[in-house]
Order: C-alpha cells, then structure tokens, then sequence
C-alpha cells in the first residue's frame, strides 16, 4: 500500500502545472510525414532489388504538408519518407501552383521536387517550361534547365533562356545566358541576364543587351522595361536610337507610346541627317512631336560644315512644326548667356532665336560678334543661312563695326545705324552701313604694309565690295564730309568713335571657354534707344470737331477716326522669353 501511494506521487510531481501545463498541451510537434491516401494495388518484394519500397499502381495520391501528388505509378519509400513517380505526375498545392511532368521524385525530410521530361509549372499567370526542374518548398524557388533550354510565358509575354529560377513567394523569376524577351507588341529584348517580375510585368536586363519596341532600339546594361506600360529606365550608359536620332545618357528614361525621353548625367542627342547634336546634363525630347529642350550646361552642336560650331546656354529649347512631313520646320530657342564658339567665328548674346523656314537666327540684348580680328555689335543682329553658310547678316540700331590691324593697336571702325552683309560662298563680299554713318579708317600702302594716315569720314550711306581675298576692292558713298590726317597730326578724339567698343575679353576662345560667362564691363552694356513715336496731327481750335446736324433720316454722317502712329517692335518681355524666348 505505501509502494502505490508512493508511485502515484512520483506521477502527480511529474506533470505540468498552470499555464506551463496549457503551452505543453498547445505544442505540437510538425508533421513532416508523407502520407499514401489512394492507390488502386500495392505490393512489395521484400527479396528484389528494392526491397525498402511500396510498389503502387492506378490512381496514387499522396499528401505531405498541404500539397497534393497525383500519379499513374509510384514507388514508395516510407522509411525515408519520400517516393518516386512516373506517368502523369501532377503535384498541386492550393489554387495558386501546379507542377506537371511525366516523372517526378519527392523528399519529404528535405521538402525538395524533382521533376523531369515534359515539365510545367503553373504560378498564378505565369507558366514554365523546361525539360528538367528543382523545387524547393522550403526556400520557395524553382530551378528549371534542360538541352532544349527553358520558356515562360505571362499574358503575352513569352522568355526563353538556357536556364532560370522562379521564385513562388516574391513572384519574381532569373533567367541566364541567351535570354529572349518578346510579345504580341512588337517587343524583343535580347540579354544575357533577365529579371522578370511577375505582378508588375518588369524585365531587368543586366549585362550587354538589346532591346527592340516600336521605332525605337535600346543598348544598355542595366535596362528596366514595363512590358504593360512599354515605359524604360535605363542607367549605366544607355542609348535609344530612333532612326537616324539617338540619346545617350547615363540616365534616361524612355515612353514608348508618348515617344517621351529624359535624360539625366551627361546626354547626348545626336541627329545625323542634319548633322547637329544636343547637350546637356538633362534632356527633354519627345520623339511624336519633335519638341525638346535641355538645361545645364546645355550645348547644341552643328557640325554640317568643315567647322563644327558649339553653342551653349542656360536653356536650349527645340521646336518642331508640321513634323513627319515635308515641310517640316523647326525653331531653336537658346537663353540665357549665350556664348557661341567656331573657328572662324565666335558670338556672345542675351538670347537667340533660329528659324529653319527662313535659316535666320537673330541675338537678342547685347550681342557681339567675331570673325577673325572683326568685332560687330548693334541692339539686334539678324544672319541668314544658306546650307548652314552665312548668307546675309544684319545689324539693327546703335550698329558698330571694328576691325582690329595688325599693330593691335589701331582700329578701322564703322558706326551707323543699321548695317548689312552679304557673303557669297562664306565668304564677306559687300557691307552697307545705312543712316548717320561715321567711319574712321586708316590706309595703308601697298608696299611696305604701313599706316598713311586717319580717314575720317560722314555720310549718310556707305558701300564697301570686298574682293574674295578679302581685300577691299572700292567703296562707294553719297554725299559726305571727310577728312584725310596724317598720322602724326590725328586730333586724338578722332582715333575713336564715340560709341567705340573693343571687347575682346568677353570673346569665347575654344569649344570649352563657352561655359564660362564673362559680362561686360559694369557701364558699357548697351542701352536700347527707344524709337521716337511719330507726331500726332494737331487741329487748330477753329477746325476742331463741332456739332453736325442730324441729316433728314435722323442719322449723323459717320465721322473718320483720328490717325494714330505706327505700331513699334519692342523686346520680349521676361514673360514673352519664358514662353518663347528670344521672339519678336
């Protein structure tokens, strides 16, 4: 009797008490044996050459851990609690993943699938095809490869590689060497690296690779395409061509249905037809529309002639009109703190306007220009291309034109009120100066290339023919006052004009000297001179406006409008510059 008294207190002291003896009955341990639920014969041969498995024929189902496994035969090993499977293997796990194949293995302990010959794993919307594949449960990946390479197919995306992963629970798959992206749009990227992520329909493509859509054709090696969107984002470097049109960034991002692209690091543009380029470190174009601009350190390039000439400003705008067709017109809007650099000419400006309907292209606000050792300024300078060669040049209000000798100390110079060039082959052949003209000149003998003397001169309107050695054949004037001073007896306020100018350390001296503002010195901006209203007519008191009778009918006789002066051009507002900058 003490003995059993003694036992059932050893029991009692063994068992859990409160909430240890709840958790202990809470806690389970997981099941990770692989069940047989059907099968239509089994049998074994304890003697044969697998005497550890269970041989199962019609109909076999297995269950370990939610998933399903169905076959038409199967060994059985329940000592490693795994089996193998041959026709018709179809393994299911809810309504989300099915893996069909002709063969399959299982290992339960590992959790690990095998399955090969005709392989198909169904995720959601995405199918994959392959020869051989690996599941792994556990870690919720799939490798899949084989000699015919593997394929995927999501909506009307369809990739192939030799070999890819798929990821069950990030929805995400890699695929290697030899990859092929296409669908039913036109798209095909071709790479050796592929990321592709199911719920967004975004490929990555890593490595060297090329991606075809619509018009347009991308090298890159780091590329993101939105198969839905047809949108990229490309980095490392990458390029978009459309046609003869290419952007190169380090950045850049690209809309295939809007035709949209910006640039961001270092873009290039680069049109080969008219052989020019846009630089900048962001870039805005539309393909569809043919609009763009771009910003810091912009740059437009044209390199059509023997010369290339480089153009920067804060902002370069590109306007496109009646694209695609053949009356295709553009407009280049450059602003602010022009500076323009080519070897035989170099300008700095305000802003500037170019107009491919006419070839002109006018500077705004302060421009001067170069070209060799001539310096032209005025309020307002117009040039006129031909085949991207001047053509005609003109200079509106406060015109002053300064040629520099070769002692660097004298100055031929010419100031009027409006001057015009005309150039034949690119060459300067005739220079009228029009209205107030004054000139100061000096001639030098032929012989020995030394100065004779000071000629200056007033006139209403001067001609000057230039031979093409740039020489000067002769010079014609109206009416004029003139006076020719020796050298030595040159009053010294007739050396200069009294509106001259030399600003040579404003001058852009290479491709690089663009992007380096350099102002005027403070007080010798330029100041626009306001053109005069003309007179309003005046009546005297006694042919003003009186009172007229009513006529017979009861209505007055319609009286005229008094005259009113002449619209004037003005500059664009900061407002006007803002929309279209530079624009009369």
């Amino acid at each position: 009797m003490v003995l059993c008294l003694f036992a059932f207190t050893a029991v009692l002291s063994g068992r859990p008490k409160g909430k240890r003896a709840a958790t202990a009955r809470k806690e389970k341990k997981a099941d990770t044996k692989v069940y047989l639920q059907h099968a239509d014969t089994l049998s074994y041969d304890i003697y044969g050459p697998t005497p550890d498995a269970q041989f199962l024929r019609g109909n076999v189902k297995f269950l370990h851990k939610g998933m399903y496994l169905t076959c038409d035969s199967a060994y059985f090993y329940e000592s490693t609690n795994s089996f193998r499977a041959f026709g018709h293997v179809k393994m299911w796990q809810g309504d989300t993943l099915t893996l069909t194949s002709d063969k399959g293995y299982y290992d339960g302990n590992a959790e690990i699938a095998h399955a090969w010959e005709n392989v198909i794993l169904t995720h959601r919307k995405s199918k994959l095809y392959c020869d051989t594949l690996d599941y792994d449960r556990i870690y919720a990946f799939a490798d899949a490869y084989g000699s015919a390479g593997i394929k995927l197919t999501k909506d009307k995306d369809v990739l192939t590689a030799d070999w890819g992963r798929h990821y069950t629970d990030t929805r995400h798959s890699e695929f290697y060497y030899n990859v092929v992206l296409t669908n039913d749009k036109g798209l095909r990227i071709d790479t050796d690296t592929l990321f592709y992520y199911d719920k967004t329909s975004l490929a990555h493509a890593l490595g060297p690779s090329k991606i075809k859509s619509g018009g347009n054709t991308v090298t890159t090696t780091n590329g993101y395409y939105n198969t839905s969107t047809d949108k990229s984002e490309l980095y490392s470097r990458s390029t978009v061509y459309n046609g003869a049109k290419t952007i190169t960034a380090d950045t850049l991002y690209n809309n295939d249905k809007t035709g949209i692209n910006e640039g961001f690091g270092n873009v290039v543009y680069v049109d080969t037809i008219n052989r020019n380029m846009l630089l900048g470190d962001y870039v805005y174009y539309e393909e569809n529309t043919g609009d763009g601009y771009a910003t810091k350190r912009a740059v437009t390039v044209d390199y059509s002639q023997k010369d290339t000439l480089w153009m920067h400003g804060d902002t370069i705008k590109i306007h496109t009109i009646n694209i695609n067709t053949d009356s295709v017109q553009r407009e280049i809007y450059c602003y602010n703190h022009v500076r323009a650099y080519r070897n035989d000419l170099q300008a700095v400006c305000d802003s500037l306007v170019y107009h491919t309907k006419d070839s002109c292209m006018t500077m705004y606000k302060d421009p001067v220009v170069w070209n060799m050792g001539n310096q032209l300024l005025g309020e307002k300078i117009k040039v006129y291309m031909n085949d991207s060669t001047i053509r005609y040049a003109e200079v509106l209000s406060q015109a002053l034109s300064v040629q520099m000798m070769d002692d660097s100390i004298h100055y031929n110079q010419v100031s009027s009120r409006d001057m015009r060039a005309y150039f034949k082959d690119g060459q300067l052949r005739e220079n009228w100066a029009v209205s107030n003209v004054k000139v100061v000149y000096y001639p030098v003998d032929d012989a020995d290339s030394t100065i004779i003397g000071l000629n200056y001169t007033e006139t209403d309107t001067m001609k000057m023919y230039i031979k093409p050695d740039k020489t000067l054949e002769r010079i014609w004037m109206c009416a004029n006052v003139g006076t020719l001073y020796p050298l030595t007896q040159t009053p010294p306020d007739k050396h200069k004009l009294p509106n001259f100018a030399w600003f040579g350390y404003m001058r852009p001296q290479s491709k690089d000297d663009i992007f380096v503002w350099k102002p005027k010195t403070a007080g010798l901006e330029l100041k626009e001179e306001k053109r005069r209203e003309a007179p309003r007519r005046k009546l005297l008191p006694s042919m003003q406006q009186q009172p007229v009778a009513a006529e017979p009918d009861g209505e007055a006789p319609v009286q005229e409008p008094p005259a009113t002066a002449d619209k004037q051009e003005t500059e664009p507002t900061e407002a006007d510059k803002q929309q279209t900058p530079g624009a009369e």
